[in-house]
C-alpha cells in the first residue's frame, strides 16, 4: 500500500473515531439533561405532596476536605482569601454563556480555582477554527458540541467541581429558567443580542453580570448589575446599527487577547463570590494588546429612566432581542440584506456568465485576508479604500467605461454590499454589483478546493 493511500485511510479512520465520539456524548448529554428533567419534575412534585418535606438542594459546605487544602494550597494563604473564601467558592454556581475565546480561560480558571459548579452554555460545535484561541477544545473534538468538550476538559482539571451542559442557543422562552440556578453569570458571548438578552435576565434575577468582549488586539472587562452600578442597558440604551457591528469571525483576533480578558472575568466572579478587592462595577477595564497597556474608566452611572434597572421599568420581561438588535444572535455567519436580489449576483451565475466576459471584479477585503486567497483576476481594493474614494485614480480609464460590469466581493457578501452602495452612488450609470454568500458561498458553490477561513 502507498504512503498516500496509508496517510488518506489513516485520516480517514481519525474522521470516523471523532464523529463516533461527538456522537456518544450528545447522547451522554441528553441523558443527563433527561435525569435532570426528571429530579426537576421529582423535586416539584415532592413539594406539591406537602410542605413538610422540603424539596432536595445542593448541600453546604462547611468545611475543607484534605485533598482541598492539598489542590488550593497556593490561594488559601493569602491573607485576604483563607479557609472561608474557599468555602464561599465551593459553594457558589457559576454560569459560562460561551465557551468560545473568552470563555474557556474563564471556565478554567473557574474550575481551578474551585468553584463548586459550573453551568456552560454554548449552542455551536468545534472546530478546527476556535483551536488559536479556545484553549478547552482539541482536534479529537472537532464536531463535538463545545459544552461538552469544555466540560470534558474541565473534569480532567478539576474532578470535584460539578458541571452541568446546556447545549442550546439562550433565548427568551428559556433564559430566565436556566440563569436562575446561578450566583454570578459571565457573558462570554460575541454578538449584541445576547448581550442585552444577558443584562435584562440578571436585573430581573439581580445576578451579577461579569461582561467581557475582545476584538482584534483589543479588549474590554466589566461587571454589571453590582453594588447599585448599572446595567448594560444604562451604558446603551439603543442597539448599533447591524452594519458597524464587528465580530471575531469577520474582524479577527489574537488568541491571547481573548486569554487576557477570559481570565480577567475569572477573576472579577471570584472577586464578587469571595468578596475580595474591588470589583469592576460601575468602571471599564480597556486592554491595548499592541502597546500591552491597561487603562481603566468610569462609565456612567446607573441612569434613572433606564427601561430595565430603572426604579419603574418599562420592560418587566424578556422581548425579541434578535428583532430588536435587527440581527441573529449567533456569532457565525450573519448576513446583511442592504441590497435587493436583483441588485446581487449569485456566484454561479458569476461563473457560468460573467467570469469570462470582460469585467472589473474588486475585492474589498482587507490586504492581510486578501493574501491568504483570492479569485483569479481580482483587484485588492480595501473597503476603506472604496469609502474615502482612494481609488478612483488607480481605475480612471476602466471607470470611464460605462458598459464594463463592475463585481465586489469580499468574504461573506456583508462587506461587498457596502462597497455596492458607496460605488453606485458615485457610478450610477455602471453595472455594479456583489457576489452574494462571497468567497464561502463560491468554496460552498463553486470550488470545494477553494480555500475557506
Amino acid at each position: 500500500m502507498m504512503e498516500s493511500e496509508v496517510d488518506s485511510e489513516r485520516s480517514q479512520l481519525k474522521r470516523e473515531i471523532a464523529e463516533l465520539r461527538a456522537a456518544l456524548n450528545r447522547k451522554e448529554q441528553c441523558l443527563r439533561e433527561l435525569e435532570a428533567s426528571v429530579y426537576s419534575h421529582a423535586s416539584a412534585d415532592q413539594q406539591v405532596v406537602g410542605n413538610a418535606l422540603e424539596s432536595p438542594g445542593r448541600a453546604v459546605h462547611t468545611k475543607l476536605t484534605n485533598d482541598d487544602i492539598a489542590r488550593y494550597s497556593r490561594q488559601l494563604i493569602l491573607p485576604d482569601f483563607g479557609v472561608q473564601g474557599q468555602l464561599k467558592l465551593k459553594n457558589s454556581s457559576v454560569l459560562i454563556v460561551g465557551l468560545g475565546g473568552l470563555g474557556c480561560p474563564a471556565a478554567q480558571y473557574l474550575a481551578a480555582a474551585g468553584c463548586g459548579r459550573l453551568g456552560l452554555i454554548d449552542y455551536d460545535e468545534v472546530e478546527r477554527s476556535n483551536f488559536h484561541r479556545q484553549i478547552l477544545h482539541s482536534e479529537d473534538r472537532c464536531g463535538m458540541s463545545k459544552a461538552e468538550s469544555a466540560r470534558i476538559a474541565l473534569l480532567e482539571l478539576n474532578p470535584h467541581c460539578e458541571i452541568h451542559c446546556h447545549s442550546r442557543l439562550l433565548y427568551s422562552q428559556n433564559a430566565l429558567h436556566i440563569i436562575r440556578g446561578y450566583d454570578v453569570v459571565l457573558d462570554c458571548s460575541d454578538n449584541v443580542p445576547t448581550r442585552y438578552l444577558l443584562s435584562d435576565a440578571c436585573v430581573m434575577l439581580r445576578k451579577p453580570l461579569v461582561s467581557g468582549s475582545a476584538l482584534k488586539m483589543d479588549g474590554q472587562l466589566t461587571v454589571y448589575n453590582y453594588a447599585n452600578g448599572p446595567c448594560y442597558r444604562c451604558i446603551y440604551p439603543v442597539p448599533p446599527p447591524p452594519e458597524a457591528v464587528t465580530n471575531c469571525g469577520d474582524g479577527g483576533v489574537l488568541g491571547a487577547v481573548t486569554g487576557t480578558i477570559g481570565a480577567m472575568q475569572a477573576l472579577e466572579a471570584i472577586k464578587v463570590i469571595v468578596g475580595l478587592g474591588d470589583v469592576l462595577a460601575g468602571r471599564l477595564l480597556i486592554f491595548d494588546g499592541s502597546s500591552s497597556l491597561f487603562r481603566n474608566i468610569r462609565i456612567r452611572s446607573k441612569r434613572p429612566n433606564c427601561h430595565v434597572c430603572s426604579a419603574q421599568p418599562l420592560i418587566t420581561e424578556l422581548i425579541d432581542y434578535e428583532m430588536f438588535c435587527g440581527m441573529h444572535a449567533t456569532d457565525k455567519d450573519n448576513p446583511l440584506q442592504l441590497l435587493s436580489s436583483d441588485e446581487r449576483l449569485s456566484v454561479t451565475d458569476y461563473q457560468a456568465k460573467l467570469q469570462a466576459q470582460p469585467h472589473l471584479l474588486i475585492d474589498v477585503r482587507p490586504t492581510a485576508e486578501f493574501e491568504i486567497c483570492q479569485l483569479p483576476e481580482a483587484v485588492n481594493v480595501p473597503l476603506v479604500e472604496i469609502l474615502d474614494d482612494s481609488y478612483l485614480k488607480r481605475f480612471g480609464k476602466q471607470l470611464e467605461d460605462k458598459e464594463l460590469p463592475i463585481i465586489l466581493l469580499c468574504r461573506r457578501g456583508n462587506d461587498s454590499q457596502i462597497a455596492v452602495q458607496h460605488v453606485r452612488n458615485r457610478f450610477p450609470m455602471h453595472s455594479v454589483r456583489d457576489l452574494i454568500g462571497g468567497l464561502h458561498a463560491w468554496t460552498n458553490s463553486v470550488d470545494p478546493s477553494f480555500p475557506i477561513y
